[in-house]
């Protein structure tokens, strides 16, 4: 049975159902895009411990020492916060989930020239979202392609189960799992626009390769959600919010996924 949409068309919406992933735009004016990286900016020039936790000095010149991803801001940044709960981006996520969604994590790249990519693998793998699944809300800060290390995507490979992943090359990634795509399928990039967000499925296949260009960030405010009748998550990501920012605490999720064991969590994206 199908649901009336409240802000998707439906060419969207079939879009997202049958590859995987949807890119829109206009969700953020671009007083929010000037907010978002006046708050980042800001979080960079400081360590917060569990965070962000920067290497001022890296002798080994790895430009994620200096530039590591903030972890969670939501939890220390009501900036942060209010972004993760951003009512267009929970209003198509309503459309995508056909239920209200709850925020369970948010991050924040920076990717400066340079910087290694992420290997591809799959979000739910390590949120495991029970029942149900989680959808990511991946927006662009600056304009991401190719050059910079935006984001590969490999289509149609929402409808694949989580897959057990591989060791990565931890010259390319940084870090370790890889899930090799289906024979005969390839990542493609998904080209984006400052402000574009790009909404994509927990089992799709996806990552990024490294930032190639001089003198280019890749910038990227990064969340996940869970459907609302979802009953369990991986404790990393509890609590969870309602749009409304009351906390939802679901069921802690021990399940160690397709591997049979747990992992250490490493994040997606």
């Amino acid at each position: 049975m199908s649901i009336a949409l409240q802000t998707l068309s439906q060419e969207q919406k079939e879009h997202f159902e049958t590859e995987g992933f949807l890119i829109v735009k206009g969700l953020f004016s671009a007083d929010d895009i000037a907010e978002m990286e006046r708050t980042f900016e800001q979080i960079s020039e400081t360590t917060i411990p569990g965070h962000f936790e920067p290497v001022m000095d890296d002798e080994n010149n790895d430009p994620l020492k200096r530039y590591p991803r903030v972890m969670h801001p939501h939890r220390f940044n009501e900036t942060a916060k209010n972004y993760m709960l951003h009512k267009p981006v929970m209003d198509v996520l309503a459309d995508l989930f056909e239920e209200q969604p709850l925020a369970a994590q948010s991050m924040f790249y920076y990717k400066p020239p340079g910087s290694r990519g992420q290997a591809l693998h799959q979000d739910n793998f390590y949120l495991k979202v029970e029942p149900g699944n989680c959808i990511a809300a991946w927006t662009a800060i600056d304009a991401a392609d190719e050059d910079n290390g935006g984001l590969l995507v490999v289509p149609q490979t929402n409808h694949y189960e989580i897959i057990c992943p591989e060791k990565a090359d931890a010259n390319e990634s940084f870090t370790n799992h890889y899930v090799k795509p289906p024979k005969d399928q390839k990542a493609i990039p998904a080209i984006m626009e400052k402000g574009d967000v790009l909404f994509f499925n927990g089992n799709l296949i996806h990552g990024s390769y490294r930032n190639k260009s001089k003198d280019r960030f890749r910038r990227a405010f990064i969340c996940h959600y869970a459907n609302e009748s979802a009953a369990r998550i991986s404790h990393h990501y509890r609590p969870l919010f309602r749009a409304d920012g009351t906390p939802v605490d679901l069921e802690m999720n021990p399940d160690g996924g397709p591997c049979g064991i747990e992992h250490q969590t490493v994040y997606p994206h």
